[in-house]
């Protein structure tokens, strides 16, 4: 084997960092804190402090097509937006079929990471573990993050007046696990982001009462999109990233406020963000509508204070005889094992290259995998990542100089900005960031070249969903079954909801809508020149 890597946790990312250096030759030794791999989707009944955790009912935002390895799409029956079972099976039957679990010693918890004397000519560090209360530390040629950044609560308490006098029940959502405890009880959620949402509706069917608090307003996805389509295989092309790119940006902004207006209209429900055209994450729940207009759900805006028993919305309404508070309030960045100096700024930012690598790094033997967060799916996110890091850390990549780093993070940032309100998101545009990572490895999908040689594909490619097998088309890691995987994306899309037999599945016109949407303003135009 080549240089050893030590990898922090067994999630997905951790799982695609070993695969990614057995690929490539090296010798990967994955650290896990708990006792099984998964990381977020392996459920746990109760929280655990420095691990991430969801709730019983936690199912997929993405489609099964699009959230896949590359090379190791979902059984054909698998539902295509699945229950977090689902998802912790699957993983497991990919560690399984890659043979991954040797590699990994559970029950380990990673202490600390350090530079060894001679880092700027070794690269290497020094990892100090322990395990049923031993320590022992290791040399390691390269160390790959893969713990995540949903596993340290953030609970703004301080930005909420008269929250010590509340007398209620308050609790950061990682601690929800099941509405059963909750039955007739009157709950405030703070915070209108996915687990916010999906407590608050369903706690609708169980509690008295609940309202949902939000100082800023989101849009609201379905999973169910155009035509009974997943969202994501229809949302997510490079035809409709070429045009947000490149449209003036009134008309780009134009069309993405319709799209999300396309359900129900956002200010008729107290959702409206309040700028409209940026692009955070918007929010998937396909309750949260129906759950307001029957009244078990409200929209408020943010607290301006607390009282004993009741909460004061900055419109001056009030909630009163609240028996628990729910901070949906997101997690914060964390890495206790490292000094913080190697990956954040004076001013506490996270700075990494293309959210990777720390650009500061006198030699590149350092990376953090799946520390970023985009509509796309984190699985084939993570791949990518990491077939790129490990290609560094060989020596068969090479990173820019520390100067045009430092200058591409401050171009992102004024991208941010623009598109998301903040430049120290962690979120990206995800087809445009997948092209970048896989033209480094050679990976990158030619569009002009395949619609020379293989229309078909490329029609599929750049007009229909970007599925992760578009990533394994080429290059190092090539699948010889990515062409056909692609071809028959929407057979496996279908199949599990083709559980009644009525006629042939139908499956969509990939420039329907776009015909629809060019073709009645041109339409209009000609009926008024004719006129006059």
């Amino acid at each position: 084997m080549g240089k050893r890597v030590a990898i922090i946790g067994a999630g997905v990312s951790g799982l695609a960092s070993i695969r990614s250096c057995l690929e490539e030759g090296l010798e990967p030794i994955c650290f896990e804190k708990s006792e099984d791999i998964g990381g977020l989707w392996k459920f746990s009944d109760h929280a655990e402090e420095g691990r991430a955790s969801i709730y019983q009912s936690v199912f997929t935002n993405s489609s099964k097509e699009m959230m896949c390895f590359p090379d190791f799409p979902y059984p054909d029956d698998f539902p295509n937006f699945m229950h977090n079972s689902k998802v912790q099976e699957y993983i497991t039957a990919f560690c399984k079929e890659k043979n991954l679990l040797k590699y990994i010693q559970f029950k380990t918890l990673v202490s600390g990471i350090n530079k060894r004397p001679d880092f700027s000519i070794t690269g290497q560090w020094d990892v100090t573990t322990e395990r049923n209360g031993k320590k022992e530390s290791a040399i390691f040629d390269a160390v790959l993050i893969c713990s995540g950044h949903h596993v340290y609560p953030n609970l703004p308490k301080e930005s909420f007046p008269g929250l010590k006098l509340f007398k209620g029940k308050c609790l950061h959502s990682q601690e929800y696990k099941e509405p059963g405890i909750f039955k007739g009880k009157r709950v405030l959620v703070l915070g209108l982001g996915n687990s916010g949402c999906d407590i608050a509706t369903e706690l609708s069917h169980t509690a008295e009462q609940v309202m949902i608090s939000s100082r800023s307003g989101s849009w609201v996805m379905s999973r169910v999109w155009d035509d009974g389509y997943p969202w994501d295989m229809v949302f997510i092309t490079r035809f409709e990233t070429f045009l947000k790119n490149n449209l003036p940006t009134a008309i780009s902004d134009w069309w993405y406020i319709k799209q999300m207006n396309a359900r129900f209209k956002h200010e008729n429900y107290g959702l409206m963000p309040l700028n409209r055209a940026l692009r955070k994450e918007p929010v998937f729940n396909d309750e949260l509508p129906a759950c307001i207009l029957c009244g078990t759900v409200s929209i408020k805006p943010n607290v301006r204070e607390f009282t004993e028993t009741s909460a004061i919305f900055e419109d001056g309404t009030v909630f009163e005889a609240i028996d628990c508070v729910i901070f949906a309030t997101g997690y914060s960045y964390d890495y206790p094992f490292l000094d913080e100096s190697i990956i954040k700024s004076k001013n506490n930012e996270v700075i990494l290259f293309k959210g990777i690598f720390p650009p500061k790094l006198e030699k590149p033997t350092m990376a953090v995998i799946g520390f970023v967060q985009s509509l796309g799916a984190t699985i084939p996110t993570v791949d990518l990542q990491a077939r790129w890091a490990v290609r560094v850390i060989k020596g068969t990549c090479t990173l820019p100089s520390v100067t045009d780093m430092m200058d591409d993070i401050d171009k992102k940032r004024g991208k941010k900005l623009k598109w998301f309100g903040t430049s120290k998101t962690v979120q990206t545009d995800y087809i445009t960031y997948m092209d970048e990572l896989a033209s480094f490895i050679g990976a990158k999908p030619n569009i002009p070249w395949l619609f020379l040689t293989d229309p078909k594909l490329a029609g599929e490619v750049f007009f229909g969903p970007c599925s992760p097998y578009q990533f394994r088309l080429v290059g190092p890691g090539k699948w010889p079954g990515a062409r056909n995987a692609i071809l028959t994306q929407w057979d496996r899309t279908l199949k599990p909801t083709k559980t009644r037999a009525v006629g042939n599945p139908q499956k969509p016109c990939l420039l329907c809508r776009w015909v629809r949407l060019f073709v009645l303003p041109v339409l209009f135009i000609a009926v008024f020149f004719a006129l006059i």
